[in-house]
């Protein structure tokens, strides 16, 4: 510690090409705390012991269907309060880049969605209401909609009378309780009958049941349970928490941990580049200098530990501030992932992996430059060879 305050006026000796390289290395690990971050929530599904919630889905795919008469059977499981089913639509409305979530629900959905707030009246004009569609407060204000308006839905994966027209009428608005949760609004549902009855392609199919259960504590013998009723069939089910029913949904259009890996991969590979140039060249213009600090007494061995410092502190300081600002950052994206993503912050693994990532980085780039310190010879230096 004795030694810091010349560590830091090496550090910041040429200031414009340390701020530009520190201005770099904040970019490096904002990237990396958010894209991380992703990857924790979509690697990280958690045990089903402790939830009151599962999802059942076909063991094989979330793109095959289950029948709908295992509701009553998933019913009859000791455990199980409550039962609902969803059916995936998957249609657009006018622009397909401007997507979001769309799916026929069964008519108790709600009462196992708690967390979301209906108007009774709405909601039952809705369940009345055969092409009626209910939507989320901040899809209809992104969208200018309102009670009453119809919605021209198109299909692009179950036709209608031969036609991909989907039109519903907008019956209710529901809001979320926790704001937090906000990104879950922007999702719209029609009701199942009507999908069921009016797709040309599939009937009596629902995509997932979702399963209230009565203690939190029997969530792995409930889950256990229910798989047992479709063992060896064609429709085998697997039992999970939401979380990880949300990641395997996402998961079927991009592997997000490769992604995610190949673009950091390049990041830090640059990074390396970058940092390695600055300190080469740092410790070049600084080589009477150094020649002057072994003239004063300064060891070889806490010459090269100076420099290596100087690079680790460099690389550590950045990323600190990089992963500081992701954290800032992570709650917009959390609200605005629609609820697949719930990470109030960037997690405590990604911080213990950057930091790792912030010393070898700094050890790497400042090792060939304090390597060239240490044999530095003095009288060389100082006559400039």
């Amino acid at each position: 510690m004795k030694y810091l305050s010349l560590i830091w006026a090496q550090l910041f000796r040429s200031k414009t090409r340390t701020l530009l390289t520190l201005l770099s290395v904040v970019a490096a690990f904002l990237l990396y705390g958010m894209l991380d971050s992703v990857r924790v929530a979509f690697n990280s599904g958690g045990t089903v012991e402790g939830v009151n919630r599962l999802v059942v889905a076909s063991r094989l795919s979330i793109t095959q269907s289950l029948p709908v008469n295992l509701e009553a059977q998933i019913a009859q499981v000791p455990g199980v309060r409550k039962v609902t089913y969803a059916m995936w639509f998957g249609g657009i409305y006018r622009d397909p880049k401007d997507f979001f979530p769309n799916f026929s629900i069964a008519p108790n959905f709600f009462d196992v969605y708690g967390e979301y707030d209906v108007p009774p009246d709405q909601l039952k004009a809705f369940q009345e209401t055969r092409t009626g569609a209910i939507v989320g407060e901040s899809l209809a204000k992104k969208n200018g909609w309102k009670i009453g308006d119809t919605i021209p839905l198109q299909a692009t994966i179950f036709p209608r009378g031969g036609s991909n027209d989907w039109p519903l009428q907008l019956k209710a608005i529901f809001k979320v309780k926790d704001r937090k949760n906000i990104g879950a609004e922007n999702q719209l549902m029609m009701n199942w009958k009507y999908f069921d009855e009016s797709n040309d392609y599939i009937k009596s199919q629902v995509s997932w049941y979702t399963v209230q259960i009565a203690d939190p504590n029997q969530a792995s013998r409930v889950a256990k349970a229910i798989d047992a009723l479709s063992a060896n069939s064609d429709h085998e089910t697997k039992s999970q928490t939401e979380s990880a029913f949300q990641q395997a949904f996402a998961k079927q259009f991009a592997d997000i941990g490769l992604i995610v890996t190949a673009i950091m991969a390049a990041v830090f590979f640059t990074l390396l580049l970058l940092t390695g140039n600055t300190m080469a060249q740092a410790v070049r213009e600084r080589i009477p200098e150094l020649a002057v600090l072994k003239t004063l007494g300064f060891k070889d061995g806490t010459v090269l530990v100076l420099v290596l410092v100087e690079s680790v502190l460099l690389v550590v300081l950045g990323g600190l501030i990089g992963l500081g600002l992701a954290a800032v950052i992570m709650p917009g994206v959390s609200a605005a992932s629609g609820g697949m993503i719930q990470l109030p912050t960037v997690p405590g693994q990604t911080w213990a992996i950057g930091l790792v990532l912030m010393i070898a980085i700094g050890v790497v780039v400042g090792l060939l430059p304090a390597l060239r310190a240490q044999r530095l010879k003095i009288v060389d230096a100082l006559a400039g060879r």
